[in-house]
């Protein structure tokens, strides 16, 4: 009989990673299931039948006597080390054990990684929430990443496999006419972006261990089907003419555990992917907007103003090489459409919505009643101290900068019937984009150390380390044209697209390089002065 493999998810209570866990569930006859998850209330009823089919108990109930050191056999096949056996945040079943803990407990992490085969590593703090904590951000996903990475390296780096959800927030702000990207690309977050730098630093932390079999895939944004439960100002943080490719949960829960199919030899490990659901889920932001608010019998013209939505400095944009990833996981075999997408909406909306976009739909009057209602709740959003016109009313340059350009281009912006070329909504999905150069010849099956220099001065730096053996994940020193020092593989500078990341990082100051490296300009030229 074969032996089960045992799955560590983290961040199982979220979007992503609930889609995946109840995947795994399904699959218990092959696979151990380990959770590790904040010990919320929220979390515990969201667990609890789950515990209850498994019949979890605490570990420190269960009778046995351990003595520091040993191991016991749990359910089926799933041991835990009893150094940290007795603390009351570990729970144990048939085939699933809890961890309910910190992910900056180095203890908890280490129990969660105790006698595991993969990691699926979904946890993070998201924005909006992240935009508002950034210092719990930067906690969690990049110092909580790193000792994930440490709690692996020290159980066992040449056979634990750790599956990584980085952001495509990396690439901060690619509105046309580089609206189409790929891995590679400039990581260069948006101007506030500290969700996005924090995820910057776990992806570096994971790619550049010593983990041998691991990788890092860009998760762009997730559709769930209560959209509609996302009012946040945020929501005006995103130009309407963003290109968006989207992914429903569901199919990224299928990606997440069709990655337990993949074998150890094979060539998708090591590298950085893009998610998607595939061209079936390309839109832009406005369109997203109308199929949205039209379901509800609503006009978005009548509900929002143009001026509510800035127009530069946030992420989102099609993908070039997203195909690479379906090639290996097949996400997009079944995958659900944006028009899959919208019906589910519908099919999920609570009933006195659907009523009420079935009167606003025939009856005129009532309709208008229905948009003066939804544009005063959205005023609110918008007139937030977190959102757009909340920092035009305050007078903060610095927001108003970085996502309008100035409050002179703020107050020039007209309204839906008059919208001029540089605020213009296209939705031509065929838009030509111009490709980013890489700054070395992406051709040649193996660099040598000219190649490196030639990328490090195309980024405005140089590659200091003299000597080079040909190993893309040997880390080698470098300097950015801020003459900033730092270690970094060639692996992550090429394929994965960093640099320095003091830089990247707050405050942010885009302003003071661009002219010497080229590498970057390519994505800031929108960043600065006027769109």
């Amino acid at each position: 009989m074969r032996k089960k493999e045992v799955v560590l998810l983290t961040g199982a209570s979220g979007s992503m990673g609930f889609e995946t866990f109840k995947l795994l569930w399904e699959k218990r006859d092959r696979y151990d299931i380990v959770l590790f998850l904040r010990p919320s209330k929220k979390n515990r009823k969201k667990f609890r039948k789950y515990e209850r089919q498994a019949e979890v108990k605490p570990v420190s109930a269960m009778g046995a006597e351990i003595t520091v050191g040993a191991e016991i056999a749990v359910g089926a096949g799933i041991t835990v080390g009893s150094g940290n056996a007795l603390r009351a945040g570990i729970f144990i079943g048939q085939g699933l054990k809890i961890v309910w803990g910190d992910l900056l407990n180095r203890e908890d992490m280490v129990e969660a990684c105790r006698g595991i085969d993969w990691c699926l590593h979904t946890a993070a703090l998201i924005s909006p929430e992240a935009d508002r904590d950034p210092e719990m951000a930067e906690k969690v996903n990049a110092r909580g990443t790193q000792y994930l990475v440490e709690a692996i390296e020290a159980e066992n780096p040449e056979h634990i496999k750790l599956v990584y959800i980085g952001t495509v927030a990396e690439y901060g702000d690619r509105l046309p006419p580089v609206h189409v990207g790929r891995t590679g690309d400039p990581v260069l977050p948006s101007v506030f972006d500290h969700y996005a730098v924090s995820k910057i630093k776990g992806e570096l932390a994971v790619m550049q261990s010593h983990i041998k079999h691991r990788v890092s895939l860009r998760q762009t944004f997730i559709m769930i089907p209560d959209l509609l439960s996302l009012k946040e100002p945020i929501m005006f943080h995103q130009p309407i003419n963003s290109f968006m490719e989207n992914i429903t949960a569901k199919d990224s829960g299928r990606l997440m555990v069709n990655c337990l199919e993949l074998r150890n030899d094979s060539d998708f490990w090591g590298r950085y992917y893009n998610i998607s659901g595939g061209p079936g889920c390309r839109i832009t932001f406005l369109e997203l907007l109308d199929g949205i608010y039209s379901m509800l019998g609503i006009r978005y013209q009548k509900v929002m103003e143009r001026r509510w939505f800035a127009l530069k400095n946030f992420h989102m944009q099609f993908y070039e090489d997203s195909g690479k990833l379906n090639a290996h996981l097949h996400h997009w075999e079944g995958a659900q459409s944006m028009e899959d997408y919208f019906r589910e909406v519908w099919k999920r909306m609570p009933w006195y919505l659907k009523a009420t976009a079935w009167y606003a739909k025939y009856i005129p009057p009532y309709r208008s009643l229905v948009e003066a209602i939804t544009r005063r709740e959205l005023k609110k959003l918008a007139y937030h101290e977190d959102g757009t016109m909340g920092w035009i009313r305050s007078n903060n340059t610095k927001r108003i900068n970085a996502f309008y350009g100035s409050m002179e281009v703020y107050r020039a912006i007209t309204d839906w019937d008059q919208v001029t070329p540089s605020q213009d909504p296209s939705l031509d999905h065929h838009k030509e984009y111009i490709r980013l150069d890489h700054g070395y010849d992406e051709s040649k099956a193996e660099l040598d150390q000219k190649d490196l220099q030639q990328a490090a001065s195309f980024r405005g730096g140089e590659l200091v380390s003299e000597e080079w053996n040909g190993d893309m994940h040997l880390p080698l020193s470098w300097k950015c044209s801020q003459k900033h020092s730092f270690k970094m593989t060639p692996h992550a500078v090429l394929k994965g697209g960093h640099w320095c990341l003091e830089c990247i990082s707050p405050p942010w100051d885009f302003e003071s390089f661009p002219d010497k490296n080229l590498f970057g300009v390519q994505v800031l030229k929108p960043y600065l002065g006027n769109p």
